[in-house]
């Protein structure tokens, strides 16, 4: 591709860089007309802009080889979605696709394949939501973006091969959960976490079962998990899980299930546990999802929620970007005395 000024005589067929003002061909003197950058220039475009009084313009005039801008987006995108369901492109426009959830869901993403895509070329770029972002049906999952007129055909080959299938939708495989709780002493808690609970997962479309509430002893809490409806079984207890033997995990053995996991590197969110009775899985939540606020527990119920297996490497590996806004609710943040 060229780029660079011409003489009006020369610009035919070529595409505008910048607006410009052009002479109306309607009759009354003095009226002009914008000609929006990126426009095919035409005769009629041409003769408008010299009676304005150019002289010349800036263009982008492709060569032999050389896809245009949208036509190279549309080309990146249907790549990208290759047998991915779930997800659907929007009509290119200057050179930009927009890639949209057609349900609610989390998203995976090849890094390395968006990677060696956007090293083919810097004018073809890729950008994505983080990896296993929640998103509501209609949201935006990744944008492509042309940056010149055009770009050359056989590095879009290439950025095709490299970007193929790395997109891809988990929707919900689960439609109901139970939720445990457990209290400490005479009286039902707050539903606060309960609320807290079924926002999360109605994202999905998902819904809770009737509400439970146990003693906070692994007798009661084990048979109320045999007795739950629910295709994944969520325990909140009324005093937090200090260890992988603590109340709550041993009642998930006695219910005859297993525990795979405690503790993750996410703040807030550390006190999770993740385990099995089975079919069913089990997450022992933290305290903090009483809250709405984001937190280590909803990475791991929504991955399951959408049926993307959970192992402890991942919640290992949740680590990198772990450290989250802290809760209004929890006293000042963990601040060193030590600051110099």
């Amino acid at each position: 591709m060229r780029f660079g000024s011409v003489p009006l005589e020369d610009a035919l067929g070529s595409i505008l860089a910048h607006s410009m003002q052009a002479a109306s061909p309607e009759p009354g003197a003095g009226r002009t007309y914008k000609i929006a950058k990126g426009t095919v220039l035409t005769e009629q475009h041409l003769r408008d802009l010299a009676e304005n009084g150019a002289a010349q313009v800036i263009v982008a005039q492709l060569g032999p080889g050389d896809v245009h801008e949208d036509t190279a987006a549309e080309a990146l995108a249907t790549a990208i979605l290759s047998n991915q369901p779930g997800l659907r492109a929007r009509p290119a426009s200057t050179g930009r696709v927009n890639l949209v959830a057609e349900h609610a869901g989390v998203v995976s993403v090849d890094a390395g394949a968006i990677l060696d895509a956007n090293l083919v070329d810097a004018g073809m770029t890729i950008a994505t939501a983080a990896r296993w972002q929640k998103v509501a049906a209609g949201g935006l999952v990744a944008t492509i973006k042309i940056i010149p007129y055009a770009v050359d055909g056989d590095l879009l080959a290439r950025a095709c091969t490299a970007a193929r299938g790395a997109l891809a939708l988990h929707g919900a495989q689960v439609a109901s959960l139970s939720l445990i709780e457990t209290r400490i002493g005479e009286g039902i808690p707050p539903d606060k976490g309960r609320r807290a609970t079924a926002a999360r997962v109605e994202h999905f479309g998902a819904q809770l079962s009737e509400r439970c509430v146990v003693p906070h002893d692994v007798a009661s809490i084990a048979a109320a998990l045999a007795a739950a409806p629910g295709e994944v079984l969520l325990i909140l207890t009324g005093s937090a899980t200090s260890d992988i033997r603590d109340v709550a995990p041993e009642a998930v053995r006695q219910a005859g299930g297993h525990v795979d996991h405690y503790g993750m590197p996410v703040d807030p969110g550390n006190l999770l546990f993740l385990g099995r009775i089975g079919a069913k899985p089990v997450i022992g939540l933290p305290s903090c999802a009483r809250s709405p606020t984001l937190n280590g527990a909803d990475w791991v119920l929504e991955r399951v929620i959408c049926g993307v297996p959970v192992t402890p490497r991942d919640i290992a590996a949740m680590g990198v970007g772990g450290l989250l806004k802290e809760i209004p609710s929890r006293p000042m943040p963990r601040r060193s005395t030590n600051i110099e």
